[in-house]
């Protein structure tokens, strides 16, 4: 099919222009929660580690827009509500992929979790319950989970 360009290449161009253009990426993690408490993780396809769900702006696209559309891309979930922002996090060294200024935030989310749409960059989305929650968790997203569940002021790295 003439013009077709797979999605896995697309990204590999838009991660390359990153590395090459040089300025932080603005991106969001969602701290996903469904009614009874379960949080709900990715495990990320380059990695194997635990992960929130979340990813990089669209041009054009807001943070309000962006974390419904990652749940939904990354996990099969279902938004429900946004909630506030737990912290902003922006150390250089954090993603080995690029410089992330990356917005965590509370959200509410319904089952089922159907799985990710792209299952190169995602392998699994599952809900844990508090007490099953990974000890280790990718780019040093464990910290921005225990900041967003101990809810005290919001976070500035």
């Amino acid at each position: 099919m003439a013009g077709f360009v797979p999605k896995g290449l697309f990204g590999l161009v838009r991660e390359i222009a990153r590395h090459l253009l040089r300025r932080p990426v603005v991106g969001i993690a969602a701290v996903a929660r469904t009614a009874d408490g379960r949080v709900l993780l990715v495990r990320r396809g380059d990695t194997g580690e635990w992960a929130l769900p979340g990813g990089t702006l669209e041009w054009g696209e807001t943070l309000a827009r962006a974390l419904p559309r990652e749940i939904e891309e990354e996990t099969g979930a279902r938004f429900v509500r946004a909630g506030a922002v737990t912290g902003v996090y922006s150390r250089p060294d954090r993603d080995p992929r690029f410089h992330a200024v990356t917005v965590c935030a509370l959200c509410e989310v319904e089952g089922p979790v159907r799985g990710p749409e792209n299952p190169l960059e995602i392998r699994e989305a599952r809900l844990f319950a508090p007490p099953e929650l990974p000890a280790e968790f990718a780019m040093g997203m464990r910290e921005m989970l225990d900041h967003a569940l101990a809810g005290g002021p919001v976070a500035l790295e």
